[in-house]
C-alpha cells in the first residue's frame, strides 16, 4: 500500500475508489498525566505525551489502512493528519485520504 499526502502518484494513472479514515482516541495512565503536568512548571518535551501521539497517529493510520485494503485499494493519496484534545490527557487522532486503484495500461 502506497500512501502518499501528495494528489498524484508519478507514473501512475489512479481511479478514485473512496473516502477512507482511521481515528482513535488515547489517554495516559494518571500516574503519568500527573508527573507530565510537573514538567510544565520546568518545561521541555514531554515524551510520554509525545509517544502517546505517536501511537495513535500509527494506530489511526493502520486503520484507514485496513478501510482501503478491503476496498481493493492500492495506494492513499492526499492523507491528511488531525488531533483534538478531548479531555485532560486525552487526545483524539484521525487521519483520512482517498483510496484509490491504479488504472493498467
Amino acid at each position: 500500500m502506497i500512501l502518499v499526502n501528495t494528489d498524484y502518484i508519478s507514473g501512475k494513472e489512479l481511479e478514485t475508489l473512496a473516502l477512507v479514515k482511521g481515528s482513535t482516541i488515547q489517554s495516559k495512565h494518571m500516574g503519568h498525566d500527573i508527573a507530565q503536568s510537573f514538567k510544565t512548571l520546568v518545561g521541555g518535551e514531554l515524551k510520554s505525551y509525545n509517544d502517546m501521539m505517536n501511537d495513535a497517529r500509527a494506530l489511526a493510520t493502520k486503520r484507514m489502512v485496513a478501510e482501503a485494503e478491503a476496498l481493493g485499494a492500492d495506494a492513499v493519496v492526499n492523507i491528511r493528519y488531525a488531533s483534538a484534545a478531548v479531555m485532560q490527557g486525552a487526545a483524539e487522532v484521525i487521519v483520512y485520504g482517498t483510496a484509490v486503484k491504479f488504472i493498467e495500461k
